[in-house]
């Protein structure tokens, strides 16, 4: 089976979330970080002030001589991780084989959800885009921002293809072309290829990454010690490094944000059952059963809360998980309120089989 490997990375991270949070400094020269009589150097700058060549880790003295008309904004990190866990909770809602590199980048394996039915190469490469633009357009609808996105068979040429697609981007490298893809490229453009690297790589009359893909791996041993390999297989196109999760699934959830707040029970309840049996489905496919069935909500004002019970059996069964979900619901739906966000996550997982028995009566009442 082809791999899918996707690499997603949010455009001037840092500075895009004080934009999205203060309008008014939208399509100014934003840059972040601590003021320049304390020493501070630029944690982040938009793609405004990027113009007059301003870029992270210089100095802010030097990068506000650059561009006097600059803002600059303190860092509000809790900020920056909010919305790093909301963007990494959409990455997810695509596959859970996702590996945050950052706050702002990780890369997803997506090989399950593109070679589901072992479909032709051409309809594969197809899916696999539809696949990344859904994620950028979710990105931008849920969380306000935009990510550039690299598609490849593997996490270093996907990497590459990101960076080349930024800012707000999409670059989808076919099966089969990666070096060709790589050959016209910098040889700085290859993780592990520093300055160092690289004067002693143009010291060999290699200066892009097809002229290091030509070398033999014994030439580059010689060179480099086993680093040296390493380097002309990813010039080469090949890196089969895996998408790592680093932490053991706790949860599993489906949400969505609403194109308009809704206060209709009905509505809700329709919403409601969609995800319960999106959650579900992916419970069955990853083989987890959970006691612990939650709901969460956002309502119009931003404000966010969740609402959980633990069930005497685990399920993997969406009826059930809608049922119990719906009662919780329930409770929240007063004349008034309006929700901006529903999700629903099942969690307190049991690996082992267990025959469960009917949770809930046939006539139960729906939510209403």
């Amino acid at each position: 089976m082809s791999r899918w490997i996707v690499h997603a990375d949010l455009d001037a991270f840092f500075a895009s979330v004080e934009q999205l949070d203060n309008p008014e400094l939208r399509g100014r020269p934003v840059v972040v970080g601590a003021p320049p009589e304390s020493r501070g150097v630029v944690a982040a700058a938009s793609y405004e002030a990027r113009a007059f060549g301003i870029h992270s880790a210089m100095p802010m003295a030097a990068a506000l001589r650059l561009c006097p008309e600059a803002v600059r904004v303190p860092p509000r990190f809790a900020r920056y991780g909010e919305m790093s866990r909301l963007v990494m909770d959409i990455f997810r809602h695509f596959t859970p084989l996702v590996e945050p590199i950052s706050l702002d980048e990780a890369f997803l394996d997506v090989t399950e959800a593109v070679e589901k039915g072992r479909p032709a190469r051409e309809a594969a490469q197809n899916k696999a885009e539809e696949i990344a633009r859904s994620i950028r357009e979710r990105v931008r609808r849920e969380a306000g921002l935009t990510v550039s996105v690299g598609v490849a068979s593997s996490r270093s040429v996907a990497k590459i293809a990101s960076d080349r697609g930024k800012p707000d981007g999409l670059v989808l490298v076919p099966q089969g072309t990666e070096r060709q893809f790589l050959a016209p490229l910098p040889v700085r453009s290859l993780s592990g290829v520093g300055p160092k690297t690289a004067e002693r790589l143009a010291a060999e009359s290699i200066t892009t990454v097809g002229e290091l893909a030509e070398r033999s791996e014994g030439w580059a041993r010689g060179l480099f010690g086993e680093r040296g390999i390493y380097l002309v297989r990813l010039a080469r196109g090949i890196d089969d490094s895996p998408v790592i999760v680093e932490h053991e699934t706790k949860s599993v959830s489906s949400e969505t944000t609403f194109p308009r707040d809704v206060g209709d029970a009905t509505a809700l309840e329709d919403s409601l059952r969609e995800l319960a049996q999106e959650t579900a489905e992916r419970l069955r496919r990853h083989g987890l059963k959970g006691r612990t069935v939650k709901i969460k909500l956002r309502l119009a004002d931003f404000t966010t809360f969740t609402r959980q019970t633990t069930l005497a059996y685990p399920t993997d069964a969406g009826d059930a998980i809608f049922r119990e979900a719906a009662r919780l619901l329930a409770r929240e739906v007063i004349d008034g309120r309006r929700f901006r966000l529903l999700g629903v996550g099942v969690s307190n997982f049991r690996l082992e089989e267990e025959k469960q028995p009917a949770l809930f009566s046939l006539d139960d009442p729906p939510l209403r």
